[in-house]
């Protein structure tokens, strides 16, 4: 199914707080253990860094509250002590930091390595910059050190580390293993090929940090995206999802069998999409949308073509292209319509990097890629949304955090602007949205919120970060994070609480 769409007359009638969804919310709660309204419980400020990463939440004191870790550090090429910091989540305070030689932007992988009951991090970033912490302490277990310059494919494995996954254990030490990304090249220019170099996938050891497999994209080109990994219900085998390209440079979505890149061969991918003149960037999702109790692969282009692949037999289940727009954002996987089906929810940007100027959110129906709602709050951001059923109407809603300012502003313009950060409930039933949090003189370009049960106390918390803004939107000058109660009673877990999903694995299980 392809379809056209024009995305700036949004089909919703209603805008804003709607009276019908205030008297959802109100029965909800009326309905629910009583808890008083929201209460933010910390906003915890740090000078001069700031984030491309979002936040993931793992218990690291052992007190029985999840606290969280988050990629940060200074503007890029800088060195800063807090390239990575974990934060307390009862009351905000900083666990530990650890620093970094430039901009840590991957998202942190969870993995207990060092046998003390606390899960340890694996985390990735610029320069190249990939390493394993001690979740407890924030001490180094291992890191990357690239060494590789007469090696036929990890020559190139000195960009940028993208957002790792764990992987079935490969040498048989017991342990998860993990699977992460490296391409990327700053000095490269739009739409030129000049200085772009291949993307590598890696395997390493996830308790010595041994590279155990590596090999370039089958097409040679350049990747930004975060590989995702998962095995079909009933097989031992693990497939692996990976994109080529970028903003202006054509790519490709693969399949790839783990064991051929165990073997340090990917000749034998299978691209499952092309795109001209974009690449595909943004982490593709995987759910069963096809009721055959077989994962298939979701994903959007550059180009904002969003495509669903059927994971039994690699053949396309339907695209739609959203026309004059860009996408770097991954999809949020929750049930928006009301149907069985899982849907997929994101932003694409108006116009033409790195010229966008707004934002439109856009809802494709999981059963037939239709496009089922759009709106266009805000300017160009790259955050993700999140999802959950905050009114118990059967539906889920998205949470996402947007940014008001002159959207006809070139995004690397340094001068002095005003910005204002407003994090974000969208309904899709009504059709209608309301804020959760806003403060003027703050930005949220990349990091995705967190939503789910910190302390136990069987209501929604929430979790996002904002950036302080005076001049352009991309530099850092200081960021906070706050810890947000919401008076919503958390009936079932979130599936879809965070980047990638709850559990990091860009994984929407099947019932």
């Amino acid at each position: 199914m392809n379809q056209s769409f024009i995305p700036y007359k949004p089909p919703c009638s209603q805008r804003g707080f709607s009276l019908i969804y205030f008297l959802y919310l109100l029965i909800a709660i009326s309905c629910a253990p009583k808890k008083k309204g929201s209460e933010l419980v910390w906003d915890v400020n740090f000078s001069i860094i700031g984030s491309q990463s979002s936040p993931r939440a793992a218990d690291l004191n052992q007190d029985g509250v999840l606290d969280f870790v988050i990629g940060a550090g200074k503007n890029e090429f800088q060195e800063s002590e807090r390239g990575i910091i974990a934060i307390n989540g009862v009351d905000g305070e900083l666990l530990w930091a650890h620093p970094s030689e430039d901009q840590v932007y991957g998202a942190p992988l969870f993995q207990d390595i060092n046998q003390d009951g606390v899960p340890d991090v694996f985390i990735g970033g610029r320069s190249p910059y990939f390493k394993a912490i001690d979740g407890k302490t924030g001490n180094l277990l291992w890191e990357y050190r690239y060494g590789y310059e007469d090696h036929p494919v990890l020559k190139y494995a000195r960009f940028n580390f993208n957002t790792a996954v764990s992987v079935p254990d490969q040498n048989g030490d017991g342990i998860p293993d993990i699977l992460v990304s490296n391409g990327g090249n700053y000095e490269a220019q739009p739409y030129l090929t000049e200085h772009r170099y291949p993307g590598v996938l890696m395997v390493f050891d996830a308790k010595t940090g041994e590279i155990l497999a590596a090999d370039t994209l089958p097409d040679g080109k350049e990747t930004y995206m975060s590989p995702v990994a998962f095995q079909q219900p009933g097989e031992s085998g693990t497939m692996v999802v990976f994109g080529s390209g970028g903003e202006t440079i054509d790519g490709a979505l693969y399949v790839a069998k783990l064991e051929d890149l165990m073997d340090n061969n990917l000749s034998n991918s299978i691209p499952i999409a092309t795109e001209n003149g974009h690449g595909f960037i943004a982490t593709p999702v995987i759910a069963d949308i096809n009721h055959d109790g077989m994962y298939d692969i979701i994903a959007i282009s550059h180009a904002s073509n969003a495509v669903a692949i059927d994971g039994k037999t690699l053949e396309p289940i339907w695209q739609n292209r959203v026309p004059g727009t860009e996408c770097s954002n991954s999809f949020a996987v929750g049930q928006f319509t009301d149907d069985d089906t899982p849907d997929f929810f994101t932003f694409v940007s108006q116009g033409v990097w790195p010229e966008n100027t707004g934002s439109v959110q856009v809802l494709f129906d999981g059963s037939t890629g239709e496009i089922v709602f759009t709106d266009s709050l805000g300017c160009t951001g790259f955050s993700s949304p999140v999802a959950y059923d905050l009114n118990n109407d059967g539906i889920d809603e998205a949470i996402i955090s947007i940014n008001d300012f002159d959207c006809n502003r070139f995004i690397g313009d340094q001068s002095s602007f005003t910005v204002e950060n407003r994090l974000l409930v969208i309904d899709f039933k009504t059709c209608s949205h309301y804020s959760i949090d806003q403060s003027k003189g703050f930005k949220n370009i990349f990091s995705t919120p967190w939503i789910g049960d910190i302390d136990g106390d069987g209501f929604l918390d929430l979790v996002h970060c904002q950036y302080y803004s005076h001049s352009d939107v991309l530099s850092f000058l200081g960021m906070r994070i706050k810890r947000i109660d919401l008076p919503i009673k958390m009936r079932k877990k979130p599936l879809w609480g965070a980047y990638m999903g709850s559990k990091g694995n860009a994984i929407y299980p099947i019932p």
